[in-house]
């Protein structure tokens, strides 16, 4: 092979940027899409289709047992809801396919523990969906991080991510169902903060964590509420510490910041840069806006390109599973201080 072959399982909203990620790539092409809903498949793929065309048009199937049954196709895409998840990446890792899968990966620290495994059991590739992963700018921040000289040692990490919703989409957006979303706001933006705190600390798990539910909300009474707005600290060896605040309530705001013994940065736009592919970097205070308007150079695309080419390349990148699972670890600890008002003492892996 010398382009990987993804299905995308579910015509999600996300799935329309990683269709246009996978066009840029240069080394993957989707060769079908699934859908529930055939009509709705169809239509996803004509208008994909229309504004970024592959030279064959992926099929739209009928049911996803189809397209994890399908030979055309090496590696699957999977944004369904969280709470529908785990069956769909064992099966898809048991069909023997490669998947990417979004955040949060599971509801529960178990839920992606099984993902795990089926993903070992099975020799395929598992990563999460975190676009800003794959953005060139870490390379420029963690070198920022480990000059001694002018930012010393590492003390304070802050982030925030937060989108204000509509009461439509607090009575009807999947991300209001407990059944489908249980972490709400946590899973959605809060796993982007937990993630960047990790990514500072080299992978080291937070020994401890508190959170509190600001506000939370359910879109049935059947079911229980999920979080909409949510505050967490997590404290890790050497008194580190790390907040962070995401939400459904608060205008939209997208920053890390990382402060030392010795100086400080700050990332205005951590999760998302705006209109670049890298975005800027402010460091003691120097504002570096390195505006880039190339598509093939986003995120999203480059960690599309990442994955199909660690995939093409016949070996397996157990780091990435392992990135997926602490932070789900720190996710969940997170939700079940809140819940309880106590701290919680996090497992080692």
């Amino acid at each position: 092979m010398n382009k990987l072959r993804w299905g995308i399982l579910g015509a999600a909203a996300i799935a329309r940027k990683n269709w246009k990620a996978i066009w840029h790539s240069g080394n993957s092409i989707i060769s079908a899409v699934a859908s529930r809903n055939l009509e709705r498949g169809r239509q996803f793929v004509a208008e994909c289709q229309r504004d970024n065309p592959f030279d064959a048009a992926p099929a739209a199937l009928g049911s996803y047992e189809e397209l994890l049954a399908s030979p055309e196709v090496d590696a699957i895409y999977i944004p369904i809801p969280t709470g529908l998840r785990t069956e769909w990446v064992v099966r898809a890792a048991d069909a023997g396919k490669h998947i990417l899968c979004e955040k949060p990966c599971g509801a529960t620290v178990d839920d992606v523990c099984a993902m795990i495994e089926a993903a070992r059991r099975n020799r395929v590739q598992f990563m999460d969906g975190v676009m800003f992963m794959h953005n060139p700018r870490l390379d420029r921040i963690r070198r920022a991080l480990e000059d001694e000289n002018s930012f010393g040692k590492i003390r304070r990490i802050t982030s925030h991510f937060s989108f204000f919703s509509t009461e439509d989409f607090r009575q009807t957006n999947v991300r209001s169902n407990n059944a489908l979303e249980p972490l709400g706001c946590l899973g959605d933006l809060g796993w982007y903060c937990i993630r960047i705190a990790l990514w500072t600390m080299n992978w080291q798990l937070p020994r401890e964590v508190c959170g509190r539910i600001i506000s939370q909300t359910c879109s049935d009474r059947n079911q229980g509420a999920v979080p909409f707005d949510f505050s967490g600290e997590l404290i890790f060896d050497e008194d580190i510490s790390s907040g962070f605040y995401c939400s459904f309530l608060a205008t939209y705001s997208n920053w890390a910041a990382m402060t030392g013994t010795k100086g400080h940065l700050r990332v205005p736009d951590f999760v998302l840069p705006k209109n670049s592919s890298e975005g800027a970097l402010e460091i003691n205070g120097v504002l570096s806006d390195d505006l880039k308007m190339d598509p093939a150079t986003t995120p999203d695309t480059n960690m599309i390109r990442t994955f199909s080419a660690q995939v093409l390349s016949g070996k397996l990148n157990d780091a990435w599973p392992e990135w997926a699972l602490k932070t789900q670890i720190v996710t969940n600890a997170c939700l079940e201080a809140a819940r309880s008002g106590k701290t919680v003492v996090v497992p080692a892996t």
